[in-house]
């Protein structure tokens, strides 16, 4: 009788959406031989080199764990070719696989992807799934090629956007999927069960890095759209207004039927602070300003004057 080896999975991935995946991979009982990840970087108000949420699972479970800059070198890769993995597994990780790390395991490279591809592919797809108003997204277990997130699909997974949704709540959905759906995608890899299925060539978007430029509110476009930036900068990098030249971050707002001069202050109390937008209005209810921490509107306000009648403004004019 013939005993079947663990799969032999080595994993590539950084924050904690790929950190639940590895744990998940753990649990299930497959041998991970290694783990990539990206360096330490500095974090926090003293700006310590911190670990990442992978390298911190990894080092739990006592892998071996690998933070190469890039892969483009053969001794950069010299650990993971080392290892003889099946199949390498990667999520969020960071940097582009080269041809040679593609080719290595003899299962190939699989992805786990935040969207449902072919939409949002790309490095922020559970920001721009919420910014688009979509009413659902999934996980896509990807087989790797030499395209962006453009390799052919062996499983999707499709789930309702709330809509109360941030992008906080809804990568914590999508990241207990994609756990369960790589361990399901692993356990039927080898036996063969997978058909991979080229991804339509209708209904692509791509999902572009977030910047903080992409979080200041434009107060010219319809609330509705506002409401949903609000959501989906939240908790990065959070949608910013300016006021008596302070940046704002607002961290939950609701749709008001209101008007005015957009950016305008309609109406400020313990309710919330109800601004004037291109179309209807937005009602501020936990707000930020600069070196304090996130307060609902009447703490706000006691500590930061708004008035019905002051102007939001796009940007700091005091810093043009």
């Amino acid at each position: 009788m013939t005993t079947t080896l663990p799969l032999r999975v080595a994993f590539a991935g950084t924050p904690d959406f790929a950190a639940r995946a590895l744990e998940a991979i753990i649990d299930a009982g497959f041998d991970v031989p290694l783990v990539l990840t990206q360096p330490d970087r500095p974090a926090g108000r003293g700006m310590k080199l911190t670990p990442s949420a992978v390298k911190q699972v990894a080092l739990k479970h006592g892998i071996d764990v690998d933070q190469p800059e890039r892969l483009r070198t053969a001794e950069q890769r010299a650990r993971l070719a080392e290892c003889t993995p099946d199949v390498l597994v990667v999520a969020a990780y960071g940097l582009i696989l080269p041809p040679e790390v593609l080719q290595l395991p003899r299962l190939g490279c699989l992805n786990i992807h935040a969207s449902l591809l072919p939409r949002w592919r790309g490095a922020a797809p559970i920001h721009r799934a919420i910014e688009a108003g979509d009413v659902e997204t999934g996980i896509t277990i990807m087989q790797m090629d030499e395209g962006l997130d453009t390799g052919p699909m062996l499983m999707r997974h499709v789930l309702p956007i709330a809509a109360d949704d941030t992008t906080g709540s809804l990568h914590d959905k999508l990241a207990l999927l994609g756990a369960g759906d790589i361990v399901e995608t692993l356990r039927l890899l080898p036996e063969g069960e997978l058909r991979a299925q080229p991804q339509p060539l209708e209904g692509v978007t791509y999902a572009s890095k977030i910047g903080r430029t992409d979080a200041e509110i434009d107060w010219q476009r319809p609330a509705r759209e506002l409401e949903r930036a609000v959501r989906a900068f939240n908790p990065f990098p959070g949608a910013v207004g300016h006021l008596h030249e302070t940046p704002i971050k607002v961290w939950s707002a609701h749709l008001v039927d209101a008007g005015g001069e957009p950016g305008q202050v309609v109406r400020a109390d313990e309710a919330g602070v109800v601004i004037a937008c291109g179309e209807a209005a937005l009602c501020f209810t936990v707000m930020q300003r600069p070196g304090s921490r996130r307060m609902g509107a009447g703490e706000f306000l006691r500590g930061f004057a708004v008035n019905a009648g002051d102007r939001f403004t796009v940007g700091n004019p005091a810093a043009a």
